[in-house]
């Protein structure tokens, strides 16, 4: 039962020239970062998808996407995957390593109001972004569905249901794509 949260965080980071997970902005790793953030918000276990860069982080079970290169849908597999076969957990909160605006309080959002059979979506001044939650029922479509660099948007695309949670008031939602 409970929510687990999941950080994307395999990629090469291409645009920004590096792996972003172990960069270090205001005295903490974006990974760090991410994953204290969803500690913070009462999300358990924290599950990390590694891949370009691979190293150890506190707190959190760490998840290696050897297909990374294919985009982050792998990551999500991978990640839904874990969780699938290990934790009994409701509902995951899924987040991108850099997103350095992200806050507890936007987490916390998405975790408490949000019905836990549905999908719920971040939105920044309306336009959708992450952290995304995603019901355990949805889990394995999601891996079915995830490919290249589209993680959970083929499962959100075209669904009614969807809870989108506006953030704008607590978070930013832009990535981190140039040091």
């Amino acid at each position: 039962m409970g929510t687990a949260g999941l950080v994307l965080a395999a990629g090469a980071g291409t645009r920004f020239g590096q792996p972003k997970a172990p960069v270090v902005v205001d005295g903490e790793r974006m990974v760090d970062r991410a994953v204290r953030i969803l500690t913070e918000a009462g999300c358990a276990p924290v599950v990390v998808v590694l891949g370009a860069w691979v190293g150890h982080v506190d707190g959190a079970n760490v998840v290696v996407n050897n297909a990374w290169p294919e985009g982050m849908g792998s990551s999500l597999r991978t990640g839904l995957q874990h969780l699938r076969d290990t934790t009994d957990t409701d509902t995951v909160v899924v987040t991108l390593v850099d997103l350095p605006w992200l806050t507890t309080e936007a987490v916390q959002r998405i975790v408490t109001q949000s019905p836990t059979d549905a999908i719920a979506q971040a939105t920044f001044s309306g336009e959708r972004g992450h952290p995304v939650r995603i019901a355990r029922e949805l889990w394995d479509e999601a891996i079915d569905v995830a490919r290249g660099d589209e993680g959970a948007r083929r499962l959100i695309r075209g669904r009614d249901d969807v809870v989108l949670i506006e953030m704008g008031d607590v978070a930013g939602g832009d990535d981190l794509d140039v040091p």
